[in-house]
């Protein structure tokens, strides 16, 4: 009886903004990053054997994934298709991205840092409705 009466009062209850910011910071650290010239980046032989490159794309892509979904935790908003909406919104930043990458000096386009982060960012998305289930279940027993 006390998990509807607990969700009728959450229903009214938004993430604040102050819980988003840790996203937006990211989200221009991403920028930085992907806009930085080639020459800046360092290299060496063993980043291209483990295609490091890829790697890092789909970590920072899915690090905002993370970011993005976190704050709805405590809200009767976060669900699997709003962290799937999320994923797909984060993807589409990455292909533009590297459509920006395109214009930058010593920067390639590449579609396979597209799939990159595609990639991280479904990843991340599993593992955040993972994490939200065990969340959310922990919760109800508090209730």
């Amino acid at each position: 009886m006390a998990a509807p009466f607990y969700l009728y009062l959450c229903k009214k209850v938004k993430p604040k903004f102050k819980f988003f910011i840790p996203a937006i910071i990211w989200f221009f650290v991403i920028i930085y990053l992907l806009v930085m010239p080639g020459d800046d980046i360092p290299s060496a032989p063993f980043f291209d054997l483990i295609y490091f490159d890829k790697w890092v794309h789909a970590g920072i892509f899915g690090l905002e994934v993370i970011l993005v979904c976190a704050p709805f935790f405590k809200t009767p908003y976060a669900s699997l298709s709003l962290f799937v909406k999320i994923a797909v919104g984060v993807t589409c930043y990455g292909v533009i991205m590297e459509f920006v990458q395109k214009l930058t000096p010593d920067r390639d386009f590449d579609v396979w840092d597209m799939v990159a982060d595609a990639f991280g960012a479904f990843i991340a998305c599993i593992l955040v409705n993972m994490y939200y289930k065990k969340f959310k279940a922990k919760q109800q027993k508090v209730i």
